[in-house]
């Protein structure tokens, strides 16, 4: 990889965790606002949880689909790490097949609710909620985009993912260390 396409790829990369970050001090910000203006100010103020509900959806679906890692990903480690690394892979090409399909499956039926959400605003901003909800089919996209690369990987043996000790290197920590 040359340097600026290296560069360019850490610039997306940042950009991309840092929308959940984002999301979540706006968060923050909005229940100290709520707090300060119910208990403090006496007079609460509801587009604060509005702001809540639906950066919270974004904060949860973007962050699966584009920032996390394979390796932030939850897996039944005592199976998983007990097994060799060619029937991880099998594992991985598994995981990878039946979320695609599953996901694939999903995009059309998840596109008409989202397109169908637009006679629908939300109560304080007036958003459509077709807005709102369109993280959904960028998190079903990202989603089987992502999950094909990975299943392709391990199919083809390309790629080891991060933190994934080959057999002859390091061997998982135990508590007792």
């Amino acid at each position: 990889m040359t340097p600026p396409a290296r560069s360019w790829t850490r610039l997306a990369t940042t950009l991309a965790d840092t929308v959940p970050g984002i999301l979540l001090a706006i968060m923050f910000l909005c229940f100290i606002l709520q707090i300060f203006m119910r208990y403090v100010m006496g007079s609460p103020v509801g587009w604060t949880v509005e702001v809540c509900v639906i950066a919270w959806l974004w904060v949860i679906l973007w962050g699966q689909s584009v920032s996390a890692r394979e390796e932030d990903e939850i897996r039944f480690d005592i199976v998983y790490g007990a097994v060799p690394p060619r029937v991880r892979r099998v594992f991985r090409v598994i995981f990878a097949t039946a979320l695609v399909a599953i996901y694939a499956i999903a995009i059309p039926a998840n596109w008409d609710f989202v397109t169908f959400m637009k006679i629908q605003d939300t109560a304080y901003f007036d958003i459509p909620f077709s807005w709102v909800f369109s993280i959904l089919m960028v998190f079903l996209v990202v989603s089987v985009l992502r999950y094909a690369w990975i299943g392709w990987s391990a199919l083809t043996g390309r790629e080891v993912p991060a933190g994934e000790a080959a057999p002859h290197e390091a061997t998982r920590k135990d508590f007792t260390e």
